[in-house]
């Protein structure tokens, strides 16, 4: 194993980049024309050239062996976006001993859904599909996502997932229909997920209405900025302000419906959604717990204050350029995780650099759980310490 960066990384988020086909062979026979390309929508051809450019690797040892994946191109393009031979040479490069493994395109092809069949149907294909890439290589965790529109049909789904392999699982910050995801219906899944140490995960591009910006603060008399990100996500200034909203309501949500305290063994990230909001989020969690606790009877009910809820069951990615020194000073250690977001842009050409350079006056061991630990401590891992396997 090459440790590229001399300590054990984990990183918490990565995706894939799907080829136009990726769950075609997973979806029922009567969904497949309907469904079953992904890039149906491009006329141009523009995302079926990138993949076909990116195959064309396979057959250049030269390209394969100068292929820098982080530092080089991105999206469809990036080495390892879809081939999971690439990605494990890619692992290897950096070292990282584990990496969970988030959809881009399969989010799109769910919303198409035209009926509450066809969505399961189309989250079983992708968490299949997804399942496939990540049985590659044994560093590579699928994050199965599974909406909770339907609370029977999400625990069946999420217990499938699991028992194929899936080491998370996916939920958007949002309201489930008509019901929060705190309500006593969904128990059955927080159990299960409580129960086989599997962590829930929050990410950016489920949920999307609530995650970036409303579409009416568009409509402001001017011409929409060009999209230059060409990330899975999309995000342009406005909605990376907003970003942090969704999994606040989320989280506050899951403390105030009492799901932390009915288990606490549970455990869950927030993914590619920011953290500078984490610190004040928990000062305004307990201020609120201060204001209301002697007078709401579920306040009352809870064993701890909010923000302690918080700290037991969440870990929180950082975007690379934003300070995770400061956040790390100002809300403690056990909270911030490190993640590459590749192959997207958002993570940079030099995640770790960047996140290095605000943590200059931070000792090793605090380092080591931003890099290692508490990924460990969300996945019930043991990463084990670089000397004993370098």
């Amino acid at each position: 194993m090459n440790y590229e960066y001399g300590r054990v990384i984990n990183d918490a988020d990565s995706h894939t980049m799907e080829t136009a086909d990726w769950i075609y062979e997973f979806l029922d026979e009567d969904l497949r024309d309907k469904y079953g390309d992904l890039y149906k929508a491009d006329t141009s051809g523009r995302v079926v050239g990138l993949i076909e450019k990116a195959k064309s690797r396979a057959h250049d040892a030269e390209a394969d062996a100068a292929a820098d994946p982080i530092g080089g191109d991105k999206g469809w393009l990036a080495f390892g976006a879809f081939d999971t031979s690439e990605r494990t040479r890619m692992l290897d490069k950096y070292g990282f001993v584990s990496q969970l493994v988030f959809t881009t395109a399969n989010l799109a092809a769910m919303g198409r859904a035209e009926t509450l069949r066809d969505k399961y149907a189309l989250v079983k294909a992708a968490n299949m599909a997804q399942q496939k890439f990540c049985d590659g290589d044994t560093r590579l965790v699928n994050v199965a996502y599974v909406p909770l529109d339907d609370a029977d049909m999400a625990f069946a789904e999420a217990e499938r997932a699991i028992d194929a392999g899936a080491g998370a699982v996916g939920v958007a910050p949002m309201p489930c229909g008509d019901k929060s995801p705190g309500h006593p219906d969904h128990d059955a899944f927080w159990q299960m997920l409580s129960d086989r140490r599997i962590p829930f995960m929050v990410h950016i591009g489920t949920g999307t209405g609530t995650i970036t910006q409303p579409k009416g603060y568009h409509n402001n008399g001017r011409e929409r900025s060009p999209d230059i990100h060409g990330g899975g996500e999309n995000l342009r200034f406005a909605d990376f302000t907003s970003l942090c909203f969704a999994p606040q309501e989320f989280l506050s949500a899951m403390v105030y419906d009492g799901v932390f305290d009915r288990f606490p063994a549970l455990r869950g990230g927030v993914i590619e959604s920011g953290a500078g909001w984490v610190p004040d989020f928990l000062r305004r969690l307990d201020s609120a717990y201060r204001a209301f606790g002697k007078t709401d009877q579920y306040l009352k009910a809870l064993a701890m204050k909010p923000s302690d809820y918080i700290r037991r069951a969440a870990k929180i990615t950082p975007f690379p350029k934003e300070d995770v020194g400061a956040m790390i000073r100002d809300a403690g250690p056990e909270l911030f995780m490190f993640s590459s977001d590749f192959p997207h842009p958002e993570g940079t050409k030099d995640p770790v650099g960047l996140f290095e350079a605000t943590m200059d006056d931070l000792d090793e061991a605090v380092k080591d759980m931003f890099y290692c630990t508490n990924y460990d401590a969300m996945m019930h891992y043991s990463s084990q310490p670089l000397q004993a396997v370098a």
